[in-house]
């Protein structure tokens, strides 16, 4: 055990040989003195004078080990001596005693927490500022020193990620003076994927939360499985043309470009223009959900029939449904109808877009990645990276277990898909016309398909590649091979191969080889104006957006999570109702227990009130049961093959 001390036990080094001596201070509860300590050895007593608990220690010759020469492990001091504050608790002991606890980069752990924790453990009585400083030294042996620390690691940390993935791309720009200003990074095992992708690419920017601020830029697209695909990173010192236009021309060095390359984004000025000048040839459209909230606030309108317009007009998939759609929403709303066409319908519809979107209409994708790493961007930027890598690396092995696992020929959500379809598909009429050409028949509306084409009215089997209803409908009644008639970005083969690339693990920094020249740069990290205060970890909403208030999944309540909860919780639950009525409401003229009232003569004793079970009320009142006392007290790539276009 790390807190035991005996007689010839070896350290690496001085720091854990006190580590080590203050854990077990605190574990057998007794302070120790340093008597003599120098370079080549240590004397610790206990503090109490006629105590004989003694320790030596020695360092070893031409190394940087430390041994136990002499260790008097009997206690002679009087009982009352102890106490529940130790001299050994101090912040750096704390940071070594509790770092284990902040492995998960998104784990909870306040310095309240801290004090609980080492309560318990040791029944050691923390001071909050001993414990908010213990706290920070458990984060900095954690994420590899301070934030600065970090910033100098990172040339040698890139170096290492070069050298165990071949192939990867990282470019590190700086200013004058060594200053960090751009990071770019692009995995060898995302660049051989992407070919086996929808060549549509999802960009959005999120801020970084550390010390430095930042910004993070996100590149990522979707897998034959519908899953969030990462191809890129980059941070920069803001969002804006600078920053967007290095990022992307860095994306298009590495992914390429190709007349059906669709780029999806908000409608941030900087992205536009940053597009238009890396991706000249590519078709940029907008989400939906975006434009949709700057509607909503042009207009200053709630209305729910608005959005539901709005949505089924942007995602139809030929232009008589969006016309009868875009005509009910203009009615509703005087003035969209010219807003919306001054930004341009191809960007923002399905039926107008000139290329396909596929199923892609919104950067989700892209918020989704962001949102897993909500507490991740709070790390210094070298620790960041790393656990971005982590985060790939684990997503690359789980899909390629799974893709590998696939029996089908399809993947697994193109499969329950198709299945969906063909279930509709059996209410249907087919009419054939000739060999190639049918009328299909769905409900009161008639659909034509030709399959030699490849082509149907409803335009879905055009734009997503993917059989609709009413081919299935068709494929019911003759030999075709519905999976013959899906695009090779969703078969198991594409699925394979996307995830074929392996995300390689980086050593541990005492393994790493670094050059003298990566070795002794020295990165500086960005000028940044210090703002006083707490910085903000909550990003303000955007136009339109509309807020949801967190929900408790343990008290129900709202305002706060789980891992913040401080409601009491009652031993047993039952239907909801008012509150117990507490022993000092025995003093009142009545005295109501649930839907039971005692008059003042026959009133019962304050015990009888304090002993009533938890869960009885109103059964009818809508407010919870409040605990009893006693619940409360424990409470470079190319694109791939398609199909033949429409």
């Amino acid at each position: 055990m790390l807190g035991d001390i005996e007689e010839n036990r070896v350290f690496r080094s001085k720091k854990e040989l006190m580590t080590c001596l203050s854990i077990m201070s605190m574990r057998k509860k007794f302070q120790y003195k340093v008597f003599k300590s120098n370079t080549s050895f240590i004397v610790v007593r206990c503090v109490h004078p006629s105590c004989s608990w003694r320790v030596r220690a020695n360092k070893l010759i031409e190394s940087e080990y430390w041994m136990v020469t002499k260790h008097v492990n009997k206690h002679t001091c009087p009982t009352d001596f102890k106490t529940t504050r130790r001299r050994q608790a101090t912040s750096w002991v704390v940071g070594e005693c509790i770092k284990r606890r902040f492995i998960n980069p998104g784990r909870v752990f306040r310095p309240r927490d801290v004090m609980d924790d080492m309560k318990q453990r040791y029944g050691v009585e923390l001071s909050y500022s001993v414990a908010w400083r213990g706290r920070e030294c458990a984060y900095e042996n954690l994420r590899l020193g301070t934030p600065e620390q970090s910033y100098n690691l990172l040339p040698g940390y890139l170096h290492m990620l070069m050298q165990t993935n071949p192939g990867s791309v990282v470019n590190l720009e700086v200013t004058d003076g060594n200053k960090f200003q751009y990071l770019f990074i692009a995995f060898a095992a995302s660049i051989q994927g992407f070919s086996y992708c929808r060549p549509v690419i999802s960009i959005d920017a999120t801020h970084l939360k550390g010390k430095y601020r930042g910004v993070l830029f996100t590149a990522v697209c979707h897998d034959a499985n519908q899953q969030i695909f990462p191809l890129a990173i980059g941070v920069g010192d803001s969002e804006n043309d600078a920053a967007w236009t290095w990022f992307l021309k860095r994306v298009k060095d590495v992914f390429g470009e190709n007349p059906a390359l669709v780029i999806v984004s908000d409608r941030h000025r900087s992205i536009r223009s940053a597009v238009e000048e890396a991706f000249p040839r590519a078709f940029h459209g907008i989400c939906i959900y975006h434009l949709l909230n700057n509607l909503k606030t042009k207009f200053k309108s709630k209305n729910k029939e608005l959005e539901q317009h709005y949505i089924a007009a942007a995602k139809a998939y030929n232009l008589q449904e969006f016309h009868v759609l875009f005509y009910t929403l203009c009615s509703a709303v005087p003035g969209a109808k010219e807003y919306l066409e001054s930004v341009g319908l191809d960007s923002w519809t399905r039926s107008h877009a000139p290329c396909r979107r596929y199923n892609i209409m919104t950067t989700n994708i892209s918020e989704s990645f962001n949102a897993v790493l909500v507490k991740v961007r709070e790390l210094p930027i070298t620790t960041f990276v790393n656990e971005v890598r982590l985060l790939c690396q684990r997503w690359f092995q789980q899909r390629r277990t799974k893709a590998n696992g696939c029996s089908s020929r399809m993947s697994t959500d193109v499969e329950n898909k198709l299945e969906q379809r063909r279930d509709r598909a059996q209410t249907m009429d087919v009419i054939c016309a000739d060999q190639y050409t049918f009328d299909v028949v769905d409900g009161d509306r008639n659909y034509c398909v030709d399959m030699a084409l490849w082509t149907c009215t409803c335009r879905k089997f055009q734009l997503d590649q993917l059989p609709c209803d009413h081919v299935l409908a068709v494929v019911r009644k003759t030999q075709y091979d519905p999976y013959d008639l899906c695009s090779l970005y969703y078969t198991r083969e594409f699925w394979c191969e996307t995830y074929r690339g392996v995300i390689q693990p980086i050593p541990h920094i005492s393994s790493w080889v670094v050059p003298p020249p990566i070795s002794t740069f020295q990165l500086n990290p960005p000028d940044v104006r210090t703002v006083a205060g707490r910085r903000r970890k909550r990003r303000l909403p955007s136009m339109g957006e509309e807020l949801t208030t967190p929900k408790c999944s343990r008290c129900k309540g709202k305002g706060h999570n789980r891992a913040t909860c401080q409601n009491p919780i009652a031993l047993r639950q039952s239907e909801p109702g008012p509150s117990l009525v507490s022993p000092i409401a025995g003093a009142s003229s009545a005295t109501e227990l649930g839907h039971q009232t005692y008059p003042s003569p026959s009133m019962p004793p304050p015990v009888a009130a304090a002993t009533a079970p938890p869960d009885v009320g109103h059964p009818t009142d809508p407010s919870p049961t409040m605990p009893s006392p006693i619940a409360a007290a424990t409470a470079g790539p190319h694109f791939g093959q398609t199909l033949a276009d429409s």
